[in-house]
């Protein structure tokens, strides 16, 4: 709100929307980044991007490690969940690796990006955006500085290859990251099966994804672009589809079919322990075996030869089935109260609640939510706070934890 900080007018409303949707990693604008905000302000919300991609909790302790103090056990377990690390040996060397990764990644994004950048703008610009839009990427944030995000580099290889593997770097999570370096390094025998579901879940629905697009956009909003084009739209669409909102085609252009399974696509999101928000996809992993195994009559849930507690398997169906109220309840009440069109209101709903960012405009260069009264923009600020908190931390916040029972009643008998 402050004076420096944006050109022209600015509402509390919008100011509020657009920090949450930093902080979240989200990137739903109701106000230009490149025109609205100056510098200042550029650098307030990439600075909220950081903190919140990084996680509050986990910048909050690295400072307290850095200032070698010494941790309490509360605040260890704190971390332990922001991180979704497996356990309490080796959190703070898991904390300081994490941090580090973090730099060495961003950093060479900021270099390949600021280099591309250089052949159209100064340097000193340059080295702005692309340390903005790395910090954005690598956050799974979406926010650009270009007022129509990324459509003016779709053909461009090197911005078509590094955004998306910063947006994967980040979503699949902190510990897939490192687990896999130390397996490459011979440091591991065996990849966990965490590791494994989220690899084998990001490459099947980047894969996924691609298909649906090129399938149903081949003739229609993909008509006019060459072969290379197409395939390197559809790359950057499936990638950006579940965790990041940067996008380089006018998603209004699409399809009905399309936004209706781009909707599945944002709602699943990222990996634990990263930048993305969303079901994450290993909840979303848990409940296909869970209903393959069941449909085969079988009680024993397996995979990588590593079987799975029943109790993970019904959170996953529990965190699904409640998600998906919260987002149709929303929808509902946002088409209701502001009168706007089922379909991309759903559509804008589920992107704020995977904390994607992608959205249909609002017939210029900003989200969709634009178009929402106070009191939709204030549903939508809820619903990524949701997404990036996770659906069950946030409802267990609102309704408690029950009471232990020390009493087991007789097994009844349910026709189903």
């Amino acid at each position: 709100m402050l004076p420096f900080a944006h050109n022209g007018e600015l509402k509390f409303i919008d100011a509020l929307f657009t920090s949450t949707s930093a902080t979240c990693v989200t990137g739903l604008i109701v106000k230009d980044t490149a025109t609205d905000f100056t510098m200042f302000g550029q650098l307030v919300i990439m600075l909220l991007i950081q903190i919140g991609g990084l996680g509050y909790m986990t910048a909050v302790t690295f400072l307290t490690v850095m200032r070698r103090q010494k941790l309490a056990h509360r605040d260890r377990v704190l971390l332990q969940e922001s991180l979704n690390y497996p356990g309490m040996e080796g959190l703070v060397r898991f904390l300081k690796i994490v941090v580090a990764s973090i730099a060495i990644i961003e950093v060479g994004g900021i270099i390949i990006l600021t280099l591309r950048f250089w052949a159209d703008m100064p340097f000193g610009k340059a080295l702005w955006f692309g340390t903005f839009h790395a910090v954005s990427a690598f956050n799974n944030a979406g926010f650009s500085l270009f007022s129509d995000n990324l459509m003016g580099y779709s053909k461009d290889i090197v911005i078509n290859i590094t955004i998306p593997f910063l947006i994967i770097l980040g979503g699949v999570g902190y510990f897939v990251i490192i687990e896999f370096s130390n397996y490459y390094k011979k440091e591991l025998n065996r990849l966990s099966t965490h590791t494994k579901i989220v690899l084998t879940m990001y490459i099947l629905l980047i894969i996924l994804g691609m298909f649906l697009l090129l399938s149903l956009e081949w003739d229609h909003a993909f008509k006019d672009m060459s072969f290379y084009h197409k395939i390197m739209a559809a790359w950057f669409a499936s990638v950006n589809y579940r965790t990041a909102g940067f996008n380089t085609i006018d998603l209004s252009t699409l399809t009905d079919s399309n936004l209706f399974f781009g909707t599945f696509f944002m709602m699943t999101g990222g990996a634990p322990g990263g930048t993305a928000g969303g079901l994450k996809v290993t909840t979303v992993a848990l409940a296909i075996l869970g209903m393959w195994y069941t449909l085969r009559g079988d009680t024993h849930v397996h995979i990588f030869h590593r079987s799975i507690p029943s109790y993970q398997i019904n959170k996953a169906y529990t965190i699904i089935f409640i998600a998906s109220a919260y987002i149709v309840l929303s929808t509902v009440i946002l088409s209701e109260v502001d009168g706007l069109p089922f379909l991309r209101t759903v559509f804008e709903a589920t992107s704020a609640f995977g904390t994607v960012g992608l959205s249909t405009g609002n017939g210029g260069v900003l989200s969709y939510s634009a178009l929402f009264s106070d009191a939709g923009k204030i549903n939508i600020m809820l619903l990524m706070l949701m997404g990036r908190i996770g659906v069950f931390a946030f409802t267990i916040a609102i309704i408690g934890k029950a009471a232990q029972s020390r009493i087991k009643y007789a097994e009844g008998r349910i026709i189903i």
